[in-house]
């Protein structure tokens, strides 16, 4: 008998199905708010407007490996529907790509527009995002499990990013400290910088001896 994804859980795997369950209801509600876009509606749109179709396949992407990203987490899940949890990879990997790509665009013709920090921060998210799914890809198809979930967790840290950043940028107290062009390029950044050492301290801390 196939084993269940409801087996019965000790208090760790519990703790982690919780915070998977967070992250994914916690992006779902940004992606929701993210559909007004695909009207392509220039009213709603506004100066993304002329880049319309990099920017859908900017969110298209992004949307995807948001929620994609906890359900390669979830362990049953995983040993359950290996193949499932390869072709999920896959995807993932892919809709970063293009994602990326898009972003690239995006950076070079819209956000240079504003001023060139703001770009920049943009593009070297975008590097960082591809990165960081191009080795957990690699680790795992040269069998290295542990590099490839670290790798993994790396991924979708910058991946949650740009929720991160958006959230952020929405408290008062961050929009008290300056204009968006002052602040977005310092807090975009923070998304992924600060989270990635942390992430890194406690897998270095963990490593077994």
């Amino acid at each position: 008998m196939r084993e269940s994804l409801l087996r019965p859980l000790n208090a760790k795997s519990i703790f982690g199905l919780l915070i998977l369950a967070f992250l994914f209801l916690f992006s779902l509600t940004y992606v929701v708010d993210d559909f007004k876009f695909y009207t392509l509606e220039e009213s709603i749109l506004g100066r993304l407007f002329v880049i319309k179709w990099w920017l859908i396949g900017h969110l298209s992407g992004g949307i995807l490996a948001l929620l994609i990203g906890p359900f390669q987490f979830w362990k049953n899940f995983r040993n359950k529907y290996i193949k499932l949890h390869r072709t999920l990879g896959k995807v993932y990997l892919i809709a970063i790509l293009i994602s990326s790509i898009c972003s690239t665009v995006m950076a070079w013709t819209l956000a240079i527009q504003l001023n060139f920090a703001w770009a920049f921060s943009l593009q070297m998210l975008g590097v960082v995002w591809v990165t960081t799914a191009f080795m957990a890809y690699y680790t795992i198809r040269k069998k290295q499990i542990e590099s490839h979930r670290q790798w993994m967790v790396r991924s979708y840290i910058v991946t949650f990013g740009f929720i991160s950043f958006r959230w952020i940028m929405d408290l008062p107290l961050i929009q008290e400290l300056g204009s968006f062009p002052e602040i977005a390029p310092t807090v975009i950044w923070s998304t992924w910088a600060i989270p990635l050492l942390i992430a890194q301290v406690v897998f270095q801390l963990n490593k077994k001896r």
